[in-house]
């Protein structure tokens, strides 16, 4: 079942609804909007428990919800 923009904001919190629409645009499911934000917030948490790395959907929510790198610009 894809992804609701009520759901989006559960797991993220209050965030831009161009990001809302980008994730649901994925059809990622809650459970791989759940693992990218796991991903994110402890990745080497996740890799020392053996979890196998993100599979393509969960890698493009990470993509869109990780913060931009501010290279002072």
């Amino acid at each position: 079942m894809v992804i609701t923009r009520d759901e989006v904001v559960a797991v993220l919190g209050p965030v831009d609804e161009t990001l809302v629409a980008d994730i649901i645009a994925t059809e990622a499911s809650l459970s791989e909007l759940r693992e990218a934000f796991a991903w994110l917030n402890s990745d080497e948490a996740l890799m020392n428990e053996g979890r196998p790395l993100p599979g393509t959907r969960v890698a493009a929510l990470i993509d869109l919800i990780e913060p931009a790198e501010d290279f002072g610009l």
